[in-house]
């Protein structure tokens, strides 16, 4: 396992408040109540997570499960369509957490939710470098692409969990 130094994570987080604190003075600013800029961010994510994330994976899957060409097809458009909203609205909501830690002055790199986040958009550009229709005539990117959702969806559960443990905390 390679050795993480907190220290850095710390000191480095603390730049990155550093430079988004403008910005989550600006929000302070709208006396937002303390609950919202608390839980705002877990249940607007939760609901992006359970219903475009099942969604997504669900019709991922019935796409390339279906014996059906047309019924097929089908479930591969729908499946673009919400992987693209459900990545730009994961993305948003990343930014969002981040944004919400400052405004609420914690720490933001010392935490696992933060690092399961981040894996989460690392994920995610890479589920989409393998969407790319030029990548679709290779049928072993296609089962990459398949079970790198998969792995995401898992990772969101753990990713959800110890979002509530750090909300439940602070």
């Amino acid at each position: 396992m390679i050795p993480f130094d907190m220290t850095l994570a710390s000191a480095l987080g603390e730049q990155v408040s550093d430079l988004l604190e403008p910005i989550a003075a600006q929000f302070r600013s709208l006396n937002i109540p303390a609950p919202i800029t608390h839980w705002g961010h877990p249940v607007m994510m939760g609901i992006v997570a359970v219903a475009m994330g099942s969604a997504t994976a669900l019709t991922g899957w019935k796409g390339r499960l279906a014996e059906d060409k047309e019924e097929s097809q089908k479930n591969r458009s729908i499946h673009s369509k919400i992987s693209k909203f459900m990545a730009f609205f994961m993305m948003l909501g990343y930014t969002g957490g981040v944004l919400s830690l400052v405004m609420q002055q914690q720490p933001i790199l010392e935490s696992p939710h933060f690092w399961t986040g981040s894996m989460v958009v690392a994920l995610l550009v890479l589920q989409s470098l393998t969407s790319f229709k030029g990548f679709w005539g290779t049928a072993n990117l296609r089962l990459v692409h398949a079970y790198i959702g998969s792995s995401l969806m898992v990772l969101l559960v753990v990713h959800a969990i110890l979002g509530i443990r750090l909300g439940l905390s602070i």
